[in-house]
């Protein structure tokens, strides 16, 4: 079995969570048999929901909170009748809005139940409240999964305890809440706190030889996570900049919090997993440098390339851009470079794909710019169709561990132009070939200096062949395809498992 340890899930899932999807499917393929476990305590809806909606299969998740129950992972389909029926009182009222459904019922009491969807009576949670006072909150499944209960401290409702349940309604273990404070009652034992939690689900696993334990997060879970690994195969993921650079002298190294107990700890990893071959040659002479030891070392993409989507009809000037719109993805950079970059390349327009919180900014700059003809946001678009109508992607990000979208735009053959920044940046860009890469030092002042070089790398780049430039993303792009991330995958798999 391969335990893949993370620790949430949402609907505005990180990178950490598509990077982990990605690797469910091509294991999957590969036929080995895999578990996503997720530690985090999530409230907001059945995990299943979330974890479905990224591709994952029932059987292939573990959620810490209700792996020591006997309840499966599953779609909701407790029915808002079923929740009618277990109230302590007839229901003489009902008020209906959208997903939410209000049950009056006894003196004063009512059940406010949040509907998976508004057009089926399928039940999430129920909220009871009596005499103006919250006392408890349940969560379903296909069954009662576990309840909240609370009392009123300074006209607060305060949370005090869960209880989870079995499928046939008996108590699985009780978790006691004293704000961020947790005491479990399992299986006979008093477990103080989150890390005796975890530490009791990982020697619960008793893994054995065949087993493989990855770990993508572990932030002050790490010691629980690696106590009881063995013993089993234990590698780590490194999902982003693993280092301060600044802060990083000769003799010291600053690691990213996120791994230091990982990195500190590497004598007892088997391997560790980085997105690019840069990054993992940067770690491997730092481990060697400043921890005097040369662990193994593997660079597997976090993301593939099904296929490679060929064009028959690129519009001649389109560029575009995709990612969040967020201020250090710099696309008042790239806005204003286009601007001037169309007094030489008049036929020039510019698509930007994406949402975040700089939309309004962003919108305005190019008002102000005079742009709105040329330039457009697009919003959020599933783009695996879109990329191929274009023919140059343009990305300021000062910092990508990865970047998936960088892959995406070379599988469908786009040249592109960004700065010279690890890591993925110089992964997918090829110097001339298929792209530039701008020089770059992180001084605010030489903002107009940046502007003006992505001014002249784009005319270059028209100026040029272009269709060389297409060709040449496409040959990059081959690394990536699926069939070769996934034999990565299984070289990796027999080696750590035949060491």
């Amino acid at each position: 079995m391969i335990y893949n340890i993370n620790f949430g899930i949402g609907w505005a899932s990180s990178g950490v969570e598509y990077a982990q999807s990605y690797r469910a499917e091509l294991l999957r393929k590969a036929g080995y048999p895999m578990k996503f476990v997720f530690l985090d305590f999530i409230s907001a809806e059945n995990i299943q929901t979330l974890t479905s909606n990224l591709g994952y299969h029932d059987d292939e998740i573990i959620w810490l909170y209700q792996y020591f129950t006997d309840t499966r992972i599953a779609p909701t389909t407790y029915t808002l009748e079923q929740v009618r029926q277990s109230l302590d009182g007839e229901v003489t009222h009902v008020e209906r809005l959208g997903k939410t459904v209000r049950l009056h019922y006894g003196k004063g009491s009512f059940a406010t139940c949040y509907l998976k969807h508004a057009d089926q009576d399928y039940v999430d949670r129920v909220e009871l409240v009596s005499k103006g006072k919250l006392i408890r909150k349940d969560y379903y499944s296909y069954t009662l999964l576990y309840s909240e209960y609370y009392y009123p401290k300074e006209e607060r409702a305060t949370l005090v305890s869960r209880v989870f349940y079995n499928e046939d309604g008996s108590v699985a273990y009780t978790e006691y809440v004293n704000g961020d404070d947790a005491i479990f009652k399992i299986n006979g034992l008093v477990l103080n706190g989150k890390m005796a939690f975890v530490d009791y689900f990982m020697q619960s696993l008793q893994t054995t030889r065949e087993d493989i334990v990855i770990i993508d997060r572990a932030t002050h879970l790490g010691q629980a996570l690696f106590r009881h690994v063995k013993p089993a195969k234990l590698g780590v993921v490194i999902h982003a900049e693993h280092f301060s650079e600044n802060a990083t002298t000769a003799e010291t190294i600053l690691w990213n919090n996120h791994y230091e107990y990982q990195f500190k700890h590497a004598h007892l990893v088997d391997f560790f997993i980085t997105a690019t071959d840069i990054q993992a040659d940067i770690l491997r002479k730092q481990f060697e440098q400043y921890e005097q030891i040369s662990p193994a070392i593997y660079t597997i993409p976090v993301g593939s390339l099904k296929e490679l989507t060929k064009s028959k009809h690129r519009k001649p000037y389109a560029v575009m851009t995709a990612s969040r719109l967020a201020s250090e993805k710099h696309i008042d950079w790239l806005i204003r470079a286009v601007v001037l970059a169309k007094q030489h390349v008049p036929e020039l327009t510019f698509d930007i794909y994406g949402e975040g919180g700089e939309r309004a900014r962003l919108t305005q700059l190019v008002r102000e710019l005079n742009a709105s003809d040329y330039i457009t946001f697009k919003g959020h678009v599933h783009l695996q169709k879109v990329y191929r109508d274009y023919t140059l992607f343009l990305t300021g990000s000062t910092s990508e561990g990865f970047g998936l979208t960088l892959m995406e735009a070379v599988g469908s053959g786009l040249a592109m132009i960004g700065l010279d920044v690890n890591y993925g940046n110089p992964t997918f860009i090829d110097q001339g070939k298929n792209g530039y890469l701008i020089p770059y030092a992180d001084v605010k002042e030489q903002n107009e200096h940046l502007i003006q070089a992505y001014v002249q790398a784009i005319i270059q780049y028209f100026e040029g062949d272009t269709k060389a430039f297409h060709k040449h993303s496409y040959h990059i792009a081959s690394a990536f395809k699926s069939t070769v991330i996934q034999q990565k995958w299984i070289d990796l798999i027999e080696e750590v498992q035949h060491d």
